[in-house]
């Protein structure tokens, strides 16, 4: 069965080009133009992926996000303006899992959707599961309970979470977290995995302002710590 793509811009001919782009990919596209009819959609159409537009009417795509992860964790790519490094921040603090500049190339988006879809697809292999500390990551179900509370998590929270799990001690750089998230052939920004990280923290440590697993070591990355 094809997934499911919601594209949601303000803009006509983006909207259109990326609609039959994507549909010729195989995906089945569904449209909206402003955040609040793409939250009627999405609620109704469920989408596996949703690309977002940050600058809209009636409803931008920082509110957007805001509600929609109240009821979802799909994947959501933000459509950036380039000159806009601060609107990736905000929307990766918000739960947003990764972001595309304007004007993009339409190999470089259905690439991205294909790494960010990865994420969220089942291996068909026997359940992997990491337990340390009082975490439990089941990563082909994903699924997570920490101290036997069931924790939701974006994709790319939950891949950066496992990551850390897989070798707890171990340090990893900002930018080999990046590339294993995202991979090597897109831009990044550092503050996109410390984001991650903060939003990480809020959802899994008793305290994030003094975290029990996530450990920074500054000027380097991040390990995980549980005990």
């Amino acid at each position: 069965m094809s997934k499911t793509i919601l594209v949601v811009d303000d803009k006509a001919n983006i909207r259109t080009l990326v609609r039959e782009y994507l549909t010729e990919q195989g995906y089945r596209v569904i449209i909206a133009d402003n955040g609040q009819n793409a939250l009627y959609t999405a609620r109704q159409e469920k989408p596996d992926l949703i690309l977002l537009d940050i600058m809209m009417p009636e409803m931008d795509g920082f509110e957007f996000i805001r509600r929609f992860r109240k009821e979802s964790e799909a994947p959501i790519i933000l459509l950036t303006a380039r000159l806009e490094e601060s609107d990736k921040v905000v929307g990766l603090e918000l739960g947003a899992d990764d972001y595309i500049t304007k004007p993009f190339g339409m190999r470089e988006l259905a690439a991205r959707i294909k790494t960010v879809l990865r994420r969220t697809e089942k291996t068909g292999q026997a359940s992997k599961v990491l337990r340390v500390a009082d975490i439990i990551l089941d990563q082909e179900d994903h699924f997570i309970t920490v101290a036997n509370r069931e924790v939701r998590l974006t994709p790319s929270e939950f891949d950066l979470l496992a990551i850390l799990m897989s070798a707890p001690g171990r340090v990893f750089s900002r930018p080999d977290l990046l590339e294993s998230i995202q991979g090597n052939s897109f831009e990044g920004i550092a503050r996109t995995i410390d984001q991650h990280v903060r939003n990480l923290r809020a959802k899994i440590e008793p305290d994030p302002t003094q975290p029990r697993y996530i450990e920074t070591v500054f000027g380097v990355g991040y390990r995980f710590m549980g005990k």
